[in-house]
């Protein structure tokens, strides 16, 4: 079975002979290789007047990138679980349930334990952000880095676990009829929370996807 690396070579030697990229692009389609494929073949080269083709740079994963959005996105997770059992300890004080016995100093730990984590951990993340933003702006196809890639897709699988739970748990005490205030804020807090991550990180995939769509229509 023809791999990755076949398909590469077909197109540098095609491409070399003089072919345009329209009739490789179209060869190949009809052989059975997939758009994404094909386009990332012909992306591998640069679409440029020269006798040979010329192999455009791919982004790799160093040790600093890796390390950078590793520490980044769990800065994020830290952050926003902390937020949350932040939030969720203010309504546990804020309105204590009468058939749970008084945890007043517990809680008032847990509070000022969570608020410690948020005030270290959102700035941290916040600083690697703005330090990850700009090493992208220097160098666009560090956008196509195969651990943002990953940790992304990561974040918006436990941004949509959350929001399902979350909404699993409301549904369950309402048909239990045990609907609460103080469970109506936790689920908002959750929803709040985990809704924004989800909306800003896809936004951010999908911002990559049109680049790349763009760039594939560009190279036609």
């Amino acid at each position: 079975m023809a791999t990755s690396d076949d398909l590469s070579g077909f197109v540098k030697d095609v491409l070399a002979r003089g072919q345009s990229r329209d009739s490789v692009r179209d060869v190949l389609l009809k052989a059975g290789w997939s758009a994404d494929q094909v386009n990332g073949a012909l992306a591998s080269f640069a679409d440029v007047e020269f006798p040979v083709p010329v192999p455009k740079p791919t982004p790799y994963v160093s040790a600093k990138e890796a390390f950078l959005y590793l520490l980044m996105f769990a800065m994020l997770y830290t952050a926003a679980f902390n937020l949350a059992s932040l939030i969720f300890n203010l309504i546990n004080l804020a309105m204590p349930d009468p058939a749970m016995a008084p945890r007043d100093q517990f809680t008032r730990v847990a509070i000022r334990w969570s608020a410690s984590a948020v005030i270290v951990s959102f700035p941290v993340f916040v600083y690697l952000a703005v330090l990850a933003a700009r090493s992208v702006r220097r160098d666009p196809t560090k956008r196509a880095s195969k651990v943002r890639r990953w940790v992304t897709y990561l974040t918006l699988l436990i941004a949509a676990t959350a929001l399902i739970c979350d909404v699993t748990v409301l549904v369950y005490d309402l048909l239990g009829g045990e609907q609460t205030t103080r469970g109506l804020l936790k689920f908002l807090t959750v929803g709040v929370i985990a809704g924004a991550a989800f909306s800003y990180y896809l936004s951010d995939l999908k911002v990559d996807e049109k680049e790349e769509k763009i760039g594939a229509e560009d190279r036609r």
